[in-house]
């Protein structure tokens, strides 16, 4: 089997993906924007070949290079997990006749108010939502919803440009930071817990599924930049309180039409214990997530995403052994990396249940907050027990320093 991987370097996990196409038995044709010595040596290990494109804006000529390598090589699957791209992936596999996402199933995972609409139809409980493209079409729609709420762009990924909003004051504060974007929600502001529920299916059943919430929720971690922020996938998928939210991403999937492949799902559990739906994307989750979900029942996604699309099945054994957690550093302080604080004895108290520890080095300048989210390391961690993990993850979260200057 021929797969056309679209951007097989980029972003981080693209290259463990591309490794678990070659792994089930593809032959891997990556088709990116990257000079392929600028490849990921992950990456480029597991390309049986590689296309350089000038430009992903381009997409004209894209197209055109893609039907160039459809008339040498047979093309089996076209497969992108990186959301700017997947509308040209969905032209790619219309105009080769191969299985997946066309355009129109495309469009409600990328266009976050088609999205809520669709489910709107479904019965299913989003936040009050508008979409607008002007001033005025935000501040109206504010006036509509009411505050608090939530502004984001419409073809967004994470939490990047959004904004909470308490008041009219606000709003004129936020306004000028999103002239560069075409087109924003504005939807209701949820008061609960950020949840996840991420699946693989294969025509339409969910072969394997994985929740976790965030500590604390995702826009707070973002603004907040003294905080070590964590994300936590869960061990006990049945307990009680996590039932609402299954069933809706269940229905969310069927009402959206979605067949085979990996989807990241974020919804809110409120204090009443309603879930509430926030939104959806035809991709695995980023920011380490999927190596969460690894490492908590010693499997492989990457893998087993790749036998899913490519093989119409799902093989690895899951055994829920573990809660995982990630738990990013934030350096204090300006310039470069001068010392870690606090590291030996978590070391070894914590050791047998640490995953992956990847700090910046002295004398590496510091990530700017503002544009990465992961920012100057990371501690990945594992145990039976939630409540024991958590408290080991509030250790590496207040005790683990680093400091730049």
């Amino acid at each position: 089997m021929h797969v056309l991987m679209l951007s097989p370097g980029f972003p981080g996990e693209m290259p463990h993906f591309t490794r678990g196409l070659a792994h089930v038995g593809a032959q891997v044709i990556g088709l990116g924007d990257q000079p392929q010595s600028a490849l990921p040596p992950l990456a480029k290990e597991h390309l049986a070949a590689y296309v350089q494109i000038q430009s992903w804006l381009d997409a004209d000529h894209v197209l055109q290079q893609v039907r160039d390598i459809a008339r040498r090589t047979e093309i089996h699957r076209v497969e992108c997990l990186w959301e700017p791209q997947m509308i040209l992936a969905a032209k790619m596999r219309e105009m080769l006749g191969v299985p997946g996402l066309t355009v129109q199933q495309t469009i409600p995972f990328r266009d976050k108010e088609v999205m809520k609409r669709v489910l709107d139809q479904a019965g299913i409980r989003t936040p009050r939502h508008a979409s607008a493209t002007t001033v005025s079409g935000v501040q109206e729609a504010a006036a509509a919803i009411g505050y608090p709420l939530i502004v984001k762009p419409i073809a967004g990924a994470g939490s990047a440009h959004t904004y909470r909003i308490e008041s009219d004051a606000d709003l004129e504060n936020v306004l000028p930071a999103l002239r560069g974007v075409p087109e924003v929600s504005v939807e209701e502001f949820v008061h609960g817990e950020d949840y996840t529920f991420d699946t693989i299916s294969i025509d339409g059943r969910i072969a394997h599924y994985s929740v976790a919430f965030y500590r604390p929720r995702a826009l707070v971690q973002r603004q907040a930049q003294w905080i070590s922020p964590q994300t936590v996938v869960i061990r006990d998928v049945e307990a009680p309180e996590l039932a609402p939210g299954l069933d809706m991403g269940r229905r969310v999937l069927a009402a959206l039409g979605f067949e085979t492949g990996y989807t990241h799902m974020e919804w809110y559990r409120t204090s009443t214990g309603e879930a509430v739906f926030g939104e959806i994307g035809a991709r695995p989750p980023g920011a380490r997530l999927v190596d969460l979900i690894n490492f908590a029942s010693d499997i492989d996604t990457y893998a087993g995403w790749a036998e899913a699309v490519c093989h119409g099945r799902f093989t690895q054994t899951v055994e829920r052994k573990y809660n995982a957690a990630w738990i990013f550093k934030r350096a204090e302080g300006r310039g470069r990396i001068q010392r870690v604080d606090g590291l030996g004895p978590l070391l070894q108290e914590y050791g047998q249940w640490i995953c992956e520890l990847d700090l910046l080095p002295v004398g590496t300048p510091r990530r700017d907050p503002n544009q990465v989210l992961m920012g100057d390391g990371v501690i990945i961690i594992r145990h039976p027990e939630l409540q024991t993990m958590l408290h080991m993850a509030d250790r590496f979260a207040a005790e683990l320093r680093m400091y730049a200057s």
